[in-house]
């Protein structure tokens, strides 16, 4: 098997992957609902792991010289840029703990379809207490 040739549009790639990866890791640590805190870390650990892999390979192929746009930076290595760290910093503000949310059910938010033909709301209700009566 031949190698794969490391260019420019490869790094680009390498970029736009690990950037998935940091808004996979953040919608892991806000969203997820685990059944403890013990299988959040280790998802967000096996994660991470997967996503370093990947800021390894793309640190290395800037070091041999591999030209890219700043631009096409992951958002994770543009803070870090700013900062002057090597991308280590923004994973590590990552992966503070969410703050623990309440069930699904507490949070209300307002239809954009409010008042509209496609608001369902009303319609619902009025099945509900139907429900409830029979």
């Amino acid at each position: 098997m031949s190698a794969l040739l490391q260019d420019k549009y490869q790094l680009k790639s390498l970029h736009e992957e690990i950037d998935l990866f940091d808004r996979k890791l953040a919608h892991l640590l806000r969203y997820e609902e685990f059944a403890c805190d013990a299988d959040r870390d280790a998802a967000a650990k096996r994660m991470n792991a997967k996503r370093e892999l990947l800021a390894r390979a793309a640190r290395q192929m800037v070091n041999d010289g591999i030209e890219y746009n700043a631009s096409e930076l992951p958002r994770s290595f543009r803070v870090a840029q700013e900062a002057g760290t090597d991308g280590l910093a923004a994973v590590a503000v990552a992966e503070e703990p969410a703050k623990p949310r309440k069930a699904a059910r507490a949070r209300v938010h307002p239809s954009p379809y409010a008042g509209t033909s496609l608001d369902f709301q009303k319609g619902l209700q009025e099945y509900k207490r139907k429900k409830s009566k029979a």
